[in-house]
């Protein structure tokens, strides 16, 4: 008979960790980039990592922070880490991850943590190592720097507030989501095309690991939608991607979000998988 079990994981069990993370890079590369930077200190990491053994091997992780994110989980994998979830109670503004085995966590969480502000069961995971010939990157956008956070500020809370439903900065008055935007801002990861002191198109690159990038926040204003805008701003944002940061880029998006699967999928991304989010 397997022998399992379901424990915190300590720092000394990063390399094992790190080995489950990179099985699937372009899928686990959110938290992959938070290990390699953070460990698995529950304070450095902002959460702790669960860890599900099999024969005394490592198998399946769940981070739980601010996500609840279930990598690499089988069906036995997922309902250890939802009795877990469910002893703790609820902590997380979402749960998030692989359409398969987040919905079967959503499933046995729901009686308990139910119900959700919105559940999206079908976000596309789509991927590109190289960006289509024929759309020209956008000249003007361009790293966002420094001095510019002020301007770049009111243009990620509006797509924040668009694409979750809430505004970033309720609770603590923003100064998470603020920090955050600094910080990528600061490791030369946020990107936008400006104009007369206003955004008219942003991304930033979230995720980072050897393997692959993660694209996130992609917003245009919305007196300039319409105009392609979007397309050459994504293909100059890949550009340096691929130039700066790793072989693969990648993005998860909405499967309602029919203009933007087809403009993504017009500068070069395919899908490749599905995620899943449940927002509380």
């Amino acid at each position: 008979m397997t022998q399992t079990t379901t424990r915190v994981l300590e720092p000394s069990d990063l390399g094992a960790a790190l080995a489950v993370l990179e099985s699937e890079p372009v899928a686990n590369a959110f938290v992959t980039s938070r290990v390699q930077i953070a460990g698995l200190d529950p304070w450095r990491l902002g959460g702790e990592m669960w860890g599900w053994y099999a024969n005394g091997r490592l198998r399946s992780l769940c981070y739980s922070g601010a996500n609840l994110v279930p990598i690499c989980a089988g069906p036995e994998a997922v309902r250890a880490f939802a009795d877990r979830a469910r002893r703790a109670g609820r902590r997380c503004s979402s749960i998030v991850g692989p359409a398969e085995p987040t919905a079967q966590l959503w499933r046995l969480l729901e009686p308990g943590w139910g119900p959700a502000r919105e559940v999206r069961a079908n976000q596309p995971l789509m991927v590109t190592e190289n960006p289509a010939a024929d759309v020209t990157p956008d000249p003007l956008v361009r790293r966002v720097r420094k001095d510019e956070m002020d301007i770049l500020m009111p243009a990620c809370v509006a797509m924040f507030t668009e694409e979750v439903g809430i505004s970033p900065l309720a609770g603590d008055g923003g100064l998470l989501y603020q920090a955050r935007v600094a910080e990528l801002i600061a490791a030369g990861r946020s990107f936008a095309r400006i104009e007369d002191g206003k955004v008219v198109f942003k991304a930033e690159i979230g995720a980072t690991t050897a393997q692959a990038c993660q694209i996130q926040g992609v917003w245009v204003a919305p007196e300039f939608r319409g105009r392609g805008l979007s397309e050459a701003g994504m293909a100059a944002v890949l550009r340096y991607a691929l130039a700066d940061i790793a072989p693969v880029v990648s993005l998860y998006v909405n499967d309602y979000n029919t203009p933007a699967r087809r403009s993504y999928r017009r500068i070069g991304f395919r899908e490749v998988g599905a995620f899943m989010s449940v927002l509380f």
